[in-house]
């Protein structure tokens, strides 16, 4: 990369940049957040980087599980489709939708639980992973569903006096949750009829419930549907549903560690928890040595303490993405204006699971153009566990990082 860049702007000659000068002012790019947290931290100006994860967020109570959960290929070819996708569908691209569509026709062709509706093992309450979220979607799917800070929930409970189907975002502990209810009929082994009579918030710094203001009664049928249950698993953890308005739902009881620790990072919660019981059941199926993937890895976490200037972050990868191929490692970070800082590199291996990483090649990107950076970093690469989607590693000054991998 050693291209001269013209901006209209003259230098004699390059500026060499020696990383062991460079005050440390904490500049970083704005699509990095800063947010202190207190995963083994012993001074309070320590922060983890957090890219917000693409993921859905799961209720604390979830995160904390660590019972694995096992699933049929098919169930689990569904689950990885999901995996990289923000605010439960929100974001999806057009090939991610279609990987969606085929994963949940090739459940609902799958023999599950029969007659879901009555079995008891629709019963409890539902984490909802997924939605289409079409435009003619409800007011409150809208307005919270696609939230990833948020938790959907939606309870079903058919075997009482009262059936009931009710919706729950649950906004986080310390602020409480919106509940919105629906009286509820079993139509069919697959069908529920429902309608919408009442919701509240239950705020946790107010005493009371505080009424939705949606005045059901004057809806009339805007207040009715159903919802299909089109699989249900024989496990009773995962369900695909689809309702009158066209939307397909995806829902889990249980999520399994590569959920979680996805669902920890977006939530900032429990992420060290998270990755310890990922990296042990990784192992416990691996049981063998763990490889640099090809591929492009966005960083969506690391333990870094801040302490360097943004270009000796970038230079040590943790920050952007990292893109693996022939042998070859570069770190790309996306500065401003268009502006990119991208760092060249070589890695070998030396160890079981570990590498020598040699980055030697930078340079200040716009376009075509490139202003290069006299910059060298050394430092052991060491992999922890590593899927075709997620990658925990262990790098400079001993930082645990977790990148998500952006293409298949």
């Amino acid at each position: 990369m050693g291209c001269s860049i013209d901006l209209g702007l003259r230098f004699s000659h390059l500026p060499q940049i020696n990383t062991t000068s460079i005050k440390r002012t904490r500049i970083r790019p704005p699509f990095v957040i800063a947010f202190p947290t207190c995963y083994g931290l012993k001074h309070p100006h320590q922060f983890h980087l957090l890219r917000r994860v693409c993921c859905s967020a799961v209720d604390e109570e979830q995160i904390q599980q660590s019972t694995e959960v096992l699933f049929s290929d098919a169930e689990s070819s569904l689950i990885g489709s999901l995996i990289g996708i923000q605010g439960r569908g929100r974001s999806a691209s057009p090939e991610q939708l279609k990987a969606v569509e085929r994963a949940v026709e090739v459940l609902e062709a799958t023999e599950g639980a029969p007659d879901p509706t009555r079995s008891s093992l629709i019963e409890g309450r539902w984490q909802l992973i997924f939605t289409t979220r079409p435009g003619s979607a409800s007011p409150i799917q809208r307005t919270f569903v696609g939230v990833d800070l948020f938790s959907v929930f939606q309870e079903i409970y058919l075997r009482t006096n009262d059936p009931r189907v009710s919706n729950i975002v649950k906004f986080s502990d310390a602020i409480g949750e919106l509940k919105v209810e629906a009286a509820a009929t079993i139509k069919d082994g697959k069908r529920i009829l429902f309608r919408f009579d009442k919701a509240a918030f239950s705020l946790k710094f107010i005493p009371f419930k505080v009424p939705y203001p949606v005045p059901f009664r004057l809806l009339g049928d805007e207040a009715k549907g159903w919802l299909d249950t089109t699989y249900l698993s024989k496990s009773g953890n995962l369900r695909i549903s689809r309702g009158n308005k066209g939307t397909t739902f995806v829902l889990q009881k249980q999520t399994e560690p590569r959920q979680r620790l996805l669902s920890a990072i977006s939530s900032g919660s429990s992420v060290i928890q998270a990755i310890d019981e990922f990296v042990s059941v990784n192992q416990n199926v691996t049981k063998g040595e763990q490889q640099l993937i090809e591929g492009e890895w966005q960083m969506i976490w690391s333990s870094q303490m801040e302490t360097d200037s943004w270009i000796e972050n970038a230079a040590n990868g943790l920050m952007g993405s990292q893109i693996v191929k022939d042998g070859k490692l570069k770190f790309l970070v996306d500065i401003l204006f268009g502006f990119k800082f991208s760092m060249n590199g070589t890695f070998e291996k030396s160890g079981t699971n570990v590498y020598d990483v040699m980055m030697d090649d930078g340079a200040i990107v716009v376009g075509p153009y490139g202003l290069p950076v006299e910059l060298v970093t050394k430092f052991k690469l060491e992999v922890l566990c590593s899927d075709d989607k997620i990658r925990i590693t262990r790098g400079y000054n001993n930082i645990l990082f977790v990148h998500l991998r952006v293409n298949r």
